[in-house]
């Protein structure tokens, strides 16, 4: 099995809108080959879901530090009462 190259490969990160600006060459009159149309939906759909994961990924990072900071307020509060505790002891 071999691989596929384009002579025009991604670099970088896979974002949706270089999925959406890939271009493939048409196959010469008379071959076999994909219908455009098919290819650009198929690329528009996988920039959108694409966009989505990227867009998921960036809500649970906040929502991890979210709540990374309420814990270590948690920590801090609870924590201040024992050492006072212990210091009049």
């Amino acid at each position: 099995m071999t691989v596929y190259r384009s002579r025009r490969p991604l670099t970088g990160p896979l974002t949706p809108s270089c999925v959406r600006d890939v271009t493939l060459p048409l196959t010469r009159y008379g071959r076999r080959g994909y219908r455009p149309d098919d290819v650009h939906a198929l690329l528009d759909r996988l920039a959108y879901e694409l966009g989505e994961l990227s867009r998921q990924l960036h809500q649970v990072h906040a929502e991890n530090e979210r709540i990374k900071n309420a814990l270590r307020a948690w920590q801090t509060t609870s924590a201040a009462p024992r050492v006072d505790r212990c210091e009049v002891d």
